[in-house]
């Protein structure tokens, strides 16, 4: 089937390259002249495991093609995807002028019949606004069916999640348009699910919600473990067992990031509020999740007394492992609180150090490898559980630091392993850690 994805962020060309890996003929359009050739060389703009192989490999059969004209990226289209992004807006809304945009491009350069299909989040009756921009301005005289479609993506495990998702989202009005996306995602043997549209516009927004709602909830109980001697590591996987409530989701740490959660999150708030409906829960959420994220100053603050002058190590600064995103990434917050203390930060990160070099404050130095960004430094913060980090032994610790202080805002580590190292160890709902030191007699 001849597809055409419009935008090339992180859904868009996710999406794209794995349709064209099931088979199918897809152009890629995107605006920027010197990103689409790069991408034409098989180089993605994001890092994702394993999309530059398949795109490599997808262009090599000629499945996959990138452009910036909409005339050329839409003249054969069956089925368009709109992938543009939905930023938001300082007071929590979902900025929809890309995707308005893109729709006034459709209905000036499209040419034959063919289902328009809604990719990015946006808000319930969205899909409505483009139907009624495509259909006011069309210049030709052809068919055109609107759909949603909503992603569900984790970044770092996207090319796994498009291929082993738990179920694909469809919402269209009329059986043709079901029948035709059935046949597009039929390749991928995934359970579908047919809703009208403004059911399927809600399903992604709940969806993200009640995650992170089971993510603020975790960080409320990591509080309330400290102050009664519990672990949050037990109680969180205690809870988990019961099949009502699952493991997913359950870990205790300095709160979510990313392009989704926190979006997602506010702009639900703001359509709640357009139908006069005070979504009091998801504010709790929302709150209890900023105040996580600088939570982890508090803990080095309380232990060492003041940062002034000395130098802490960050380790980890995109918003979660296998991904450089910085979007909302909790080490903006802990950075830019360090700096306004007047304290000296030296940072690693795997991939995301030069995104993060235009986000962070100017206090951050940034190493080539964790043992130049520990060496030296009077306290160690683990911000993102990268592997290189989760496995990075404690006894190390101890030869780089002259007194080893580590804050684990992931819980990397087990308490037994940090009393084997000797290190102090304060990880977020479970009880500190501190060295046995030798008595005098």
């Amino acid at each position: 089937m001849k597809i055409t994805v419009i935008g090339t962020g992180y859904v868009g060309l996710v999406t794209g390259v794995s349709l064209s890996e099931i088979g199918h003929d897809v152009t890629c359009i995107d605006i920027d002249e010197r990103k689409v050739e790069q991408m034409r060389k098989g180089l993605s703009p994001i890092f994702e495991p394993g999309l530059e192989d398949m795109m490599k490999r997808n262009i090599g059969r000629h499945r996959l093609a990138f452009e910036t004209s909409y005339e050329k990226g839409l003249a054969e289209a069956d089925v368009i995807f709109i992938a543009v992004g939905t930023p938001q807006k300082e007071d929590g809304h979902a900025n929809l002028t890309y995707i308005e945009n893109v729709a006034e491009r459709i209905a000036e350069h499209i040419c034959k019949d063919a289902i328009v299909v809604t990719k990015s989040t946006v808000p319930v009756g969205t899909n409505d606004r483009i139907s009624e921009v495509i259909h006011s301005r069309l210049k030709a005289d052809v068919n055109i069916s609107i759909a949603s479609n909503p992603e569900f993506l984790r970044e770092g495990s996207a090319i796994h999640d498009t291929f082993h998702g738990d179920r694909i989202v469809i919402g269209a009005e009329d059986r043709q348009t079901r029948e035709t996306l059935d046949r597009v995602f039929a390749p991928l043997a995934i359970p579908v699910y047919h809703t009208d549209i403004r059911s399927a516009e809600m399903i992604k927004y709940a969806s993200n919600a009640f995650l992170a709602a089971k993510i603020s909830f975790i960080n409320e109980i990591s509080h309330i473990c400290e102050k009664v001697g519990a672990d949050v590591e037990s109680v969180a996987h205690g809870m988990g067992l019961d099949k009502r409530i699952g493991n997913q989701f359950l870990r205790a740490g300095i709160g979510y990031g990313g392009s989704c959660f926190p979006k997602d999150t506010n702009a639900l708030v703001q359509i709640a509020g357009h139908v006069e409906h005070d979504f009091e829960l998801l504010k709790s959420v929302i709150k209890v999740n900023n105040n996580q994220q600088s939570m982890l100053v508090d803990k080095v603050l309380n232990r060492l007394g003041g940062v002034t002058g000395k130098t802490i190590a960050l380790l980890g600064l995109s918003f979660k492992p296998n991904t450089d995103d910085m979007r909302d990434a909790p080490s903006i917050v802990i950075a830019d609180r360090l700096a306004a203390l007047d304290a000296r930060m030296t940072a690693y990160d795997p991939i995301a150090s030069f995104r993060a070099s235009g986000l962070l404050p100017a206090e951050v130095s940034y190493r080539e490898s964790i043992e130049e960004a520990v060496r030296g430094a009077d306290a160690v913060l683990i911000l993102t559980d990268w592997e290189q980090i989760k496995h990075f032994p404690l006894e190390a610790y101890k030869e780089l630091m002259e007194t080893p202080v580590i804050f684990d805002g992931r819980n990397c580590h087990s308490l037994e392993e940090a009393e084997q190292a000797g290190v102090e160890y304060i990880s977020i709902g479970r009880r500190a850690v501190v060295p046995q030191t030798d008595s005098v007699t």
